[in-house]
């Protein structure tokens, strides 16, 4: 009966089972000393930056775009010193002679440290994420604590006043709608907010709430009429011209972190791509020869 094969093709009887030519061992050890070698070449990267900052001697420590970009290259090139030792580990004790099941143990030695890379990294930020909630809830603690007492100690006198009279004059300070010149100051400064309020929400103003802000404006400040118009008019043109320069900003805001984002995107996959490169390199170094070896086994 023949024997089906693992690539689903029909194998003679009796021929022998190809064996497996991946060692995972030897993928997940290069992978191991990927890591290992990053991470020692960063921290001795770290150090090296650390040294280079003076805070006592005016001038002489590097500027911040200088020390980002010294960064990032020194990461770049950490990385890739990792992969290539850990792509020459793989492929060497992998055993084999064959350059294409070396250069796949190095793009198998390229996944699982980006894989170790990137859980280290979560795990990295989500420890972040815990101090930061931890201090969140200690201060929201302490503020309800604090809340507490001063609630404690304000409640003998919040007992001696009257609700009613508190009622009436919270009723009568948000009365609109009446007399300009025989509203209180608070009313009038009340319904100026909220006229104010609907036009910088809605972003237009009907006729009737410019004429009634302009009513409002001259009881309050005790101008005429016309003079109280300009200066509605004059708001209204810097509350216009202060929106616009809002959605500039907001625009220029959103533009810059889309092409920042999209930078950063290239910036990775080249990372990424310059790393496969140096894993299949080191694992094409640590390939066995086959005629050496048995150059030196004759001699």
């Amino acid at each position: 009966m023949p024997a089906q094969g693992m690539t689903g093709g029909i194998a003679a009887e009796g021929a022998p089972a190809l064996p497996s030519r991946i060692s995972w061992g030897a993928v997940i050890a290069g992978g191991v000393v990927a890591v290992a070698v990053g991470a020692m070449l960063n921290v001795l990267g770290l150090a090296i930056g650390a040294t280079t900052i003076d805070p006592v001697t005016v001038g002489e420590t590097p500027s911040a775009g200088t020390f980002g970009i010294a960064a990032g290259l020194w990461l770049l090139v950490a990385n890739l010193i990792g992969l290539a030792a850990g792509g020459y580990v793989a492929a060497r004790l992998s055993g084999t002679a064959d350059d294409t099941d070396g250069v796949l143990h190095g793009l198998s030695v390229w996944a699982i440290g980006f894989l170790i890379s990137a859980v280290l990294l979560g795990n990295a930020a989500a420890g972040a994420a815990g101090g930061i909630s931890r201090m969140v809830g200690s201060a929201a603690q302490g503020l309800g604590q604090g809340a507490g007492e001063a609630i404690a100690a304000v409640a003998p006198a919040a007992r001696s006043i009257d609700p009613r009279a508190m009622a009436e004059r919270l009723q009568t300070g948000l009365q609109t709608g009446g007399d300009p010149a025989t509203m209180t100051n608070d009313q009038r400064r009340t319904e100026m907010a909220q006229i104010i309020a609907s036009r910088v929400t809605s972003g237009t103003a009907d006729q009737g709430a410019r004429d009634r802000l302009a009513q409002l404006v001259a009881a309050e400040y005790g101008v005429a009429p016309e003079e109280a118009r300009t200066r509605v008019d004059r708001l209204e043109a810097e509350a216009t011209r202060v929106a616009q320069e809002a959605e500039a900003r907001a625009r220029a805001a959103a533009d810059a972190a889309a092409n920042g984002a999209a930078v950063g995107a290239y910036w990775i996959f080249a990372a990424m791509l310059l790393g496969a490169v140096a894993a299949v390199f080191g694992a094409r170094t640590g390939t066995r020869n086959t005629v050496r070896a048995m150059d030196r086994r004759l001699a």
